[in-house]
């Protein structure tokens, strides 16, 4: 009998609950337990992080250690890439200039020193005598005119720049072929001097190599004149000019070797 009794109840029971009539109680009933697991589960997942916490903020220190040991190698990376595309650069232009002037031969040669003075006045390159250099001999870029060989030694050679003040070039104007010389001064600056009074001199015009005086080939860019200087009273006219070459970044240049400067101041009236 109490086994149909407990019968009836429990199906009773399942059917309340299957039509919800018993969700209510078994809220009230099960709140606590729930509270109860919410907390446990809160503390436990503290202490787990208070016991693991060390060992993620290791992990994470190393891991940033090693994203910044790849962020400096990819630096580098892009660097060293920059500057092979620079170096490609240049020999593409110096290739590009050998090949519009075919009438001459050139040598290579990397720019390994330059002069610690305030004013640089000239460079030392990798070639030397062994290479067949001699002193004298042009330089240039595939911007303009360098300087010329100063000194020489079986492995290296100074190269005297055109803004030396001990560097005299005779030049003239491409725009009305009056001739001067351009002249290297202390401050960096180079200035064409003994222009004739009547020739229009302006800003923008281009100052070539005349290949007078046997120092140099004619026709090789130098620079532009910037400014002019005119004097009524003066029997000649000057102007400043700005060099084509940037000579504060120069790596590589070419040097003309089948030119052979000719001395003529032996000739000249004492």
């Amino acid at each position: 009998m109490q086994a149909i009794v407990l019968g009836v109840i429990s199906v009773g029971l399942i059917a309340l609950a299957l039509g919800g009539y018993l969700t209510p109680l078994s809220r009230i009933v099960l709140s606590p337990f729930i509270s109860a697991q919410t907390w446990i589960t809160t503390r436990f997942q503290a202490i787990n992080d208070l016991i693991n916490s060390p060992s993620d903020m290791t992990q994470l220190r190393q891991r940033n250690a090693e994203l910044e040991a790849e962020v400096a190698r990819l630096h580098t990376e892009i660097i060293r890439l920059e500057d092979q595309a620079k170096e490609v650069e240049v020999l593409s232009a110096l290739v590009d200039f050998a090949t519009a002037n075919p009438q001459a031969k050139y040598l290579g040669a990397n720019v390994i020193a330059y002069d610690p003075s305030p004013f640089m006045s000239y460079v030392i390159i990798n070639r030397g005598s062994d290479d067949g250099l001699r002193r004298g001999m042009p330089v240039v870029t595939s911007q303009g005119l360098v300087g010329r060989v100063a000194a020489v030694n079986p492995v290296a050679s100074r190269v005297q720049l055109i803004i030396d003040p001990g560097s005299h070039i005779n030049v003239r104007l491409q725009s009305t072929d009056a001739e001067g010389v351009l002249s290297g001064e202390i401050t960096g600056e180079i200035v064409l001097e003994n222009l004739p009074q009547d020739e229009v001199v302006q800003a923008g015009d281009l100052v070539l190599t005349s290949g007078l005086g046997g120092s140099f080939p004619p026709d090789i860019i130098v620079g532009q004149v910037t400014g002019v200087r005119q004097h009524d009273y003066d029997l000649f006219q000057s102007a400043t000019v700005q060099p084509v070459v940037d000579f504060a970044s120069l790596e590589i240049v070419l040097v003309i070797t089948n030119f052979r400067p000719v001395d003529i101041s032996p000739l000249l009236p004492q």
